[in-house]
């Protein structure tokens, strides 16, 4: 996992920002992204539903170009945390992102 501060790479800072843009998307509460903790659980703090997951999960690989079938059925279930999602989401950058 990535501490709160570390951001290893050039690709993370785009990453983190789309992520957090798309979660706060489909929260059925009112949060800015800059508000979203990165260690905070998706379904126990935030109520992400699992149709509000392949909604949120979509539109994360149309903003990033990074294909759905990239995904592993264990990285779709370690999708717990906005970090988790930045970290697994590097992880198929396409390269040069």
């Amino acid at each position: 996992m990535l501490p709160d501060s570390v951001l290893p790479d050039s690709v993370l800072p785009d990453i983190e920002t789309v992520v957090r843009e798309n979660l706060a998307a489909v929260l059925t509460i009112d949060i800015a992204p800059e508000d979203l903790e990165p260690a905070a659980a998706l379904t126990g703090t935030y109520g992400l539903t699992s149709l509000n997951k392949v909604l949120f999960l979509t539109s994360l690989c149309r903003d990033t170009g990074i294909d759905m079938a990239h995904f592993t059925e264990d990285d779709l279930a370690g999708m717990h945390t906005l970090r988790d999602c930045v970290e697994i989401l590097s992880r198929h950058a396409p390269a040069g992102a």
